[in-house]
């Protein structure tokens, strides 16, 4: 991991999370770091990832397992969820990567409102499909998992952009912070 998340308060595990949470995003976000749009969408390795995909795909990760935790998304059919799914692959012209960076600021930020207001130890139940056992997750769960989540998909636009111009994470952490300039 090129950064480190500083713990503010080691009592305040909801916060630390959230760092971590928010350190996963900062990995996404610097995989489009200086790229055209062209390049964005480009499908440069064995796979069929761009990173415009992999960023639509993280955005509508992280909101829909928030409305879930909020007790949203569960009158979804298994094949409407689905379909949602496949779509949340395939960023529409309009989608662009400014676009999708603005709706990730607001989807970042409507993810710790919600966890600030709730208890980490209240739970939902999981949707019903084949990948998910029966029963219920915390809050802390959500949070652990959007970690999770965005991290592997971090990895995977590491990868994307390093055979996009051999840029690494460490150069975007530096090229971010000036360093690189």
């Amino acid at each position: 991991m090129p950064t480190h998340v500083i713990e503010k308060n080691v009592s305040d595990e909801r916060g630390t999370l959230l760092a971590f949470l928010e350190a996963q995003r900062g990995g996404m976000r610097r995989s489009l770091l200086g790229l055209t749009a062209e390049q964005a969408a480009a499908v440069p390795s064995a796979s069929e990832l761009s990173l415009q995909a992999l960023l639509k795909h993280t955005i509508q990760a992280e909101s829909n397992w928030i409305e879930r935790a909020r007790g949203g998304l569960n009158t979804q059919s298994f094949e409407e969820a689905m379909e949602g799914w496949q779509a949340g692959w395939k960023p529409t012209e309009e989608e662009t990567v400014a676009v999708l960076l603005a709706r990730w600021a607001e989807v970042a930020a409507e993810t710790e409102r919600f966890i600030h207001s709730v208890p980490l130890e209240d739970t939902f139940p999981l949707p019903e499909a084949p990948w998910f056992p029966k029963g219920s997750v915390s809050m802390r769960w959500v949070l652990l998992h959007l970690i999770e989540e965005v991290a592997r998909h971090a990895g995977h636009a590491d990868v994307i952009r390093e055979s996009i111009d051999g840029k690494t994470a460490f150069q975007l952490v530096e090229e971010e912070s000036g360093a690189g300039a």
